[in-house]
């Protein structure tokens, strides 16, 4: 009994030894397998962490492109004050700029500049993990590059120390349960880890794809509930109605009455007591991936709508373009450096010229050195004042002389500044030849009838008186009745004289132009005058610019013009006073300028504006026919100049030794201007 007892004890402890192996080979084996499955599952909390982290700071680095170029840093703030207030184990998270400097970070005590030599590379795919006084960080750093330009870093600090609380936990959890529970959590696991490895694989394709252009992409799930079907508001109106690819708090404009008008990210703070947030808000890889598929659409309307502007803008520049080059006037704009931006079609077929050759060209490039000078002045004056110009010019053509109406006006931009100068001109020769041909035939309609009745009734009865008397002249010998019929023959002729007026103011004559010294032919004059006014002691001083080119003008007909312009100043004196003539240029140095001034009694100022009109005149009756001023002002005009009257004379046309001032009155001084060759033929043509 006690051999058997002994073998059944014998085979007890054999088979407690063997269960007691096989126990602790388990044992052994499962804790074999639970300190395997804990370190796998250490590992890919780890990894998961660190991909957490680095999804983390790339798409906060995606979402901070646009405030950081354009340097908004309240909304920079904002952003990595959210994503550090949302995740308990984001540490720091800080900018940095292309030029190290730090725009925004998390420090509340001031930044710690020793994070700047740390970690400087960017490119690296693992985070660096450093030793703080806070513990062990992971320290995330991922470039912010908008297109091919990289604009800055954006750094992130993940606590190492709430990663291995979650692994000594596993691998507690793991040396304490079974062999079938380590199993389930290695499953587990290893089910979570796809899950989030699918989620950061569809989000980085994602990216992918935007950084190729394709911005019809999606990288979040889509909701089984959008925010009008859990809100039964039924507020079509509402911009996230039927829009089921953003979230209803990337949305500005919603009529949710918590949004209160607020834009994305103001109103997420009220958006996450509603309960369309609640129901439809995920985690943080959601949440990018959302952001990821708002910026994608964003994107794509901003650049759908700039190309809609842009056909618009190309549409209008070619209508626009359109008009410029049917119209028949001359159109042309320059840059604040008289550099030709624009030159119309008319412009360019009138002067024998292609668009090509005018665009980035000055004046200087296209007419005449003196007329480009010319036209420089005029428009720095232009440029420099503020005031438009308006003339008419004319232009000599082969096939005759053309009229234009000139109008130069300075061009503004926003800000009110001049930043070019725009002209026009329009053909108005047809006018000019309708206006000469209504003056003609009014002048024609009045004087007409009344110089064709004085040549016939004035004429031949003082062409008989003439003839008779100087036959007479010739028979008598009696000394005081040869002088009456001198004085006879004098009169006849003054009023043959007023006749041949008469008729000239009434009808063109043909003139003869010819080169002229104007000086020369004022000589003339003078010579003649002279010795007949000092009788009446009337001195004549002259002061004439011996520079002053000559002028292609009527010889005769200027010289008509001084004498009439002398007589009337003499005239006007009577007897004792003085006649000061001057030529000079003008101050625009554009034209030359004559003046006779006068220390007669001068003209009252009603009756300045009708001085040139034709029988007006201020002399007593029978001392004049009121066309002498008329005659003048005609031939002046038909030479292009102008003609005008002041009275008082101002002092500039004054002697300058002060002679003849002081005794006499205030006098009247007739200006005349002749243009040059140059200006007087307006813009030559390139020929």
């Amino acid at each position: 009994m006690s051999n058997s007892l002994r073998k059944f004890v014998h085979s007890l402890k054999f088979k407690t030894k063997i269960t007691l192996g096989v126990t602790l080979m388990l044992v052994l084996c499962g804790l074999s397998i639970g300190l395997i499955l804990s370190a796998m599952s250490s590992k890919a909390l780890l990894e998961e962490g660190k991909k957490r982290g680095m999804a983390l700071t790339s798409g906060l680095a995606f979402r901070l492109a646009e405030p950081l170029l354009t340097m908004d840093f309240l909304q920079m703030k904002n952003l990595i004050d959210n994503v550090h207030g949302q995740y308990d184990d984001v540490v720091y998270i800080f900018l940095v700029d292309t030029n190290t400097n730090v725009p925004a970070h998390t420090f509340t005590g001031g930044f710690p500049t020793d994070l700047l030599q740390v970690n400087p590379d960017s490119q690296q795919s693992q985070p660096l993990l450093l030793t703080t006084e806070r513990g062990r960080i992971y320290d995330f750093n991922a470039q912010i590059v908008l297109g091919e330009t990289r604009l800055g870093a954006v750094r992130l600090g993940l606590s190492r120390s709430t990663l291995d609380a979650q692994i000594h936990q596993q691998q507690a959890i793991s040396l304490l349960i079974t062999l079938g529970i380590v199993g389930l959590g290695v499953i587990l696991a290893l089910w979570f880890a796809r899950t989030i490895t699918y989620r950061l694989n569809r989000l980085r394709e994602s990216a992918e794809e935007i950084v190729k252009g394709n911005l019809n992409v999606q990288a979040g799930f889509s909701l089984e509930k959008n925010c009008w079907e859990i809100m039964e508001c039924g507020k079509k109106e509402c911009p996230a109605y039927g829009d089921s690819r953003r979230r209803c708090w990337y949305l500005a404009g919603t009529l949710c009455p918590n949004c209160e008008g607020k834009e994305y990210p103001l109103k997420i703070e009220t958006c996450q007591h509603c309960p369309v947030f609640r129901y439809n808000f995920g985690d943080e890889l959601q949440d990018l991936a959302e952001a990821f598929d708002v910026m994608a659409i964003t994107v794509k309307n901003q650049i759908e709508e700039l190309t809609e502007r842009e056909k618009t803008i190309g549409k209008q520049q070619r209508l626009l373009k359109t008009i410029m080059d049917v119209t028949p006037d001359f159109i042309t704009l320059q840059d604040k450096e008289l550099i030709y931006t624009f030159a119309g079609r008319a412009f360019c077929e009138f002067f024998t010229l292609k668009e090509d050759d005018v665009i980035g060209k000055t004046d200087f490039d296209i007419f005449s050195a003196k007329q480009a000078s010319l036209n420089l002045q005029e428009d720095q004056h232009i440029l420099t004042t503020g005031r438009p110009l308006t003339k008419e010019i004319t232009i000599r053509r082969p096939e005759g002389k053309r009229w234009f109406h000139l109008v130069k006006v300075p061009v503004y931009d926003q800000d009110n500044s001049i930043i070019g100068l725009l002209l026009t001109a329009r053909d108005i020769s047809m006018l000019k030849q309708y206006q000469e041909q209504l003056i003609q035939s009014q002048k024609m309609e009045g004087l007409g009838r009344l110089a064709g009745g004085v040549a016939h009734e004035i004429n031949t009865p003082l062409g008989v008186i003439l003839g008779y008397s100087q036959l007479m002249m010739d028979e008598i010998e009696d000394e005081e009745l040869l002088e009456n019929l001198k004085i006879i023959e004098k009169q006849t002729k003054v009023c043959r004289k007023i006749v041949a007026d008469l008729l000239g103011f009434s009808r063109h004559t043909y003139s003869i132009r010819e080169a002229v010294d104007v000086n020369e032919s004022m000589q003339e004059v003078l010579s003649l005058v002279e010795h007949a006014f000092s009788l009446n002691r009337i001195r004549v001083i002259h002061s004439l610019d011996p520079t002053l080119p000559p002028l292609t003008c009527d010889r005769e007909q200027l010289k008509q013009v001084w004498l009439n312009l002398l007589n009337n100043a003499a005239d006007a004196i009577g007897q004792d006073g003085c006649i000061f003539v001057q030529s000079r240029w003008s101050s625009r140095g554009d034209a030359l300028e004559f003046s006779i001034a006068d220390t007669g009694p001068g003209v009252a100022k009603e009756h300045l504006n009708k001085i040139f009109d034709p029988f007006f005149t201020t002399k007593q009756v029978g001392k004049g026919t009121g066309l002498g001023l008329s005659v003048s002002f005609g031939i002046i005009k038909e030479h292009g100049g102008s003609i005008s009257v002041h009275s008082p004379v101002p002092d500039t046309y004054l002697s300058k030794d002060g002679m003849c001032l002081e005794q006499y009155g205030p006098g009247a001084v007739f200006i005349v201007e002749l243009p040059l060759p140059l200006a007087a033929e307006g813009n030559e043509e390139r020929r």
